[in-house]
């Protein structure tokens, strides 16, 4: 008897139609009962984690690895436009004849009369065209655009650039300076939001403290508010794996000892990071 789907067992090679009638296979009766219960609602964390690990590879410079992972970001899409088509609400055809679109419609530079001579000729060209094809009359409305589902972070330094871009920013000589004093005024806020005991007040400061840091990240050259943020993170698991080295090497239970000990590993930890193998107590 032959096997089911024998024309696909026989490949050697495979493309991305393939891939679109493999995803149907599995989501049709008779294919797999995971795939077919999933819904939009269902799988789009795994949207988020495969982007990320793709990511991964990129910051690895591993190309094995970002292949792979571009390849599950691409049945993630595959398995969305799969149910899309079930439902009829858009088929893949719609969503290739979109994106090319607007590929050739936001850059008149290429496909049209206008010019741009560098990256950010190119951007701005792209941003016009965005706003006027989705009917933005205002930098609000561009603002209100920026998903809400984006990293924190992500999203305040997207909404920062939009208002500097419409000229709300600081044009003093030394914009730097301003952004130091509006950051302490932040903070001393969140001080004595603190101080007061209103958990409310206090969250609501915390916000607008982390919000006048990504400003800061805005006007600093080639700094990311995100990848600033994950820069700190893994300092900071360096630093603690360097403490329960320093905190097991004398006999130290971290749950147990006073703050002060505490802090003297963590200041020992900083000044040994990159020096693991050879401590200074």
């Amino acid at each position: 008897m032959e096997p089911k789907h024998e024309a696909l067992l026989r490949k050697t090679d495979y493309d991305s139609n393939d891939l679109q009638h493999i995803v149907e296979i599995l989501r049709s009766p008779g294919g797999c009962p995971w795939d077919a219960a999933q819904t939009h609602e269902s799988i789009k964390k795994n949207f988020i984690e495969e982007t990320y690990e793709a990511i991964e590879g990129i910051n690895k410079g591993d190309d094995a690895l970002l292949c792979e992972e571009l390849g599950d970001v691409l049945l993630q899409i595959a398995l969305h436009v799969q149910m899309a088509t079930e439902r009829g609400a858009f088929t893949w055809q719609d969503v290739t004849d979109g994106i090319c679109c607007k590929l050739i419609e936001r850059h008149p530079h290429v496909f049209g009369g206008q010019t741009a001579q560098n990256p950010n000729e190119a951007l701005n060209n792209w941003d016009t065209v965005k706003r006027q094809s989705k009917r933005q009359k205002s930098t609000t409305q561009a603002m209100d655009s920026i998903p809400r589902e984006l990293p924190a972070l992500m999203r305040a330094q997207k909404i920062q650039e939009k208002a500097a871009k419409a000229g709300f920013d600081w044009r003093e000589e030394m914009p730097q300076k301003r952004l130091e004093l509006d950051l302490l005024g932040e903070i001393d806020e969140l001080r004595e939001a603190l101080q007061s005991g209103n958990a409310q007040q206090a969250g609501d400061e915390l916000g607008d403290v982390l919000f006048s840091a990504v400003n800061v990240a805005r006007v600093l050259e080639d700094c990311d508010a995100e990848q600033a943020l994950t820069g700190a993170s893994d300092r900071f698991c360096a630093r603690f794996s360097i403490v329960e080295q320093l905190a097991a090497y004398e006999g130290i239970d971290l749950k147990a000892a006073p703050v002060a000990q505490l802090d003297r590993l963590w200041t020992c930890a900083k000044k040994n990071l990159g020096n693991e193998n050879k401590f200074e107590r």
